[in-house]
Parts: structure tokens; sequence; C-alpha cells
């Protein structure tokens, strides 16, 4: 099913008005940058075990105002998802469940749009516990900050031209601070700092120059 058509059927069978301004993307222009650490990677059997959402308000980002929750899981651990982000179950053992996490999150979210890299994992493991919870899909519009680089770097490059996505790429193509990585909040901040800078750089019509050689340094130029 279409997204705009399940979102719309969503809102006919709405019951609970609380939930209402999650439908109606915010006046403001303000978009949220989201990011979740996870008991495991698949969005069926795994848990979300931290969350961390950042408002931007134009070019700014709105740090001091970030919503930051560690959850109790359900699900059990797994090794590989602990490698990766360094979470063990006895560190998120006593913080609240996302029964009592998520309502707080969606209305810091409202109808903003969900800002992220991979942001469709995120919205997948979000949207598990709206469904679960209030028989809905999350409504929220999605902008993934990888195609908004593809955009700007390979929107016209020719076919057969390696591509590379990677967080690592498009922080160091945009020059960008590397934080820890694995770390909702630090994860959710840098997608918002390619965010504002991957606008910017469309506003102005300035691409990202591909790299000629195989030493070549990736640099900025407008076009």
């Amino acid at each position: 099913m279409l997204r705009w058509l399940k979102r719309r059927l969503d809102l006919m069978r709405l019951t609970d008005p609380r939930w209402r301004p999650l439908f109606d993307e915010d006046a403001s222009g303000e978009v949220v940058t989201v990011d979740c650490e996870t008991t495991g990677f698949d969005t069926k059997l795994d848990d979300i075990i931290s969350i961390s959402a950042i408002r931007i308000r134009g070019n700014q980002i709105l740090t001091s105002q970030a919503f930051n929750a560690f959850v109790r899981p359900e699900a059990e651990m797994r090794a590989d998802a602990i490698r990766v982000h360094q979470l063990r179950a006895i560190d998120v053992e006593n913080a609240r469940s996302m029964r009592e996490v998520l309502p707080e999150f969606l209305d810091f979210l409202g109808g903003r749009p969900l800002i992220g890299y991979w942001i469709d994992y995120d919205a997948a493991m979000i949207d598990r516990y709206v469904k679960s919870y209030y028989g809905f899909s999350l409504p929220n519009r999605r902008i993934e900050v990888s195609g908004l680089y593809y955009d700007r770097k390979y929107g016209d490059a020719p076919q057969g031209t390696q591509v590379d996505l990677s967080f690592a790429a498009i922080t160091k193509d945009l020059g960008l601070r590397t934080l820890a990585l694995h770390d909702a909040f630090n994860d959710a901040l840098s997608a918002g700092e390619m965010y504002v800078q991957l606008t910017d750089m469309q506003a102005r019509g300035v691409k990202i120059a591909r790299e000629r050689t195989h030493d070549a340094t990736a640099s900025i130029t407008a076009g």
C-alpha cells in the first residue's frame, strides 16, 4: 500500500485526538533529526534501547532542546549490537519502558519531518511501537541525508561511476567533525549537520566535485 494512502486511512480511523498533530506537517518549517540504538538489527524482533531527537530550525540545530531517553527493552541484547553501540543490558535495565517514553517522543516530534542517516531503519523501529500501542503508522515525512548527498555529488554522474554513500564519506566531503559513532545523540547531531549543509548547498546550486583520480581529494565547487 502506498504510504500516502495508508496515512490517509490511518487519519480517518484515528480515535485519539492527541495524535492528530502528527498528521499535519508542522507550520514552523522545523524538522527533527532522529537516531536510535537497538538490541539488534531486525526491525520486527529487536527493541530500541536509546533514542535521541533534535529539532532543526532553518540552519540552527537546537541541541539545547534535544530529546534523549534510554529504554528498557524486552528483547534480548544481541552481541553484534553490543559491539556496535557498547550498551549492555545492565546499562538500561533501570530505564523506562517504551510505552512510557513513546508518548513524550511523539509530542516532541509533532508533525515535523524526520531526518536521518538510514532514517527508514529508525522510523521502522519506532513505527512498530506506534502501530502496537496506538493502531496507526508513523505518518511523518522522511528525509534521508544520504539521498541529499547523492544528489549533490552523483546526481549528474555518468553511468558506471562508483558511488560511496557511507557515513564516513559524507562526513569527509562536507568537512564535518567526526563524533563518536553509534551514540544516539551524536548520530542524530551528525545527521543534522549533514542536513543543514546539504540543504544550504542545494539552495545555492552547489555541487560536490567527484574525484578525478584515485588520490584526488573531493572538493566543493559551484555548479
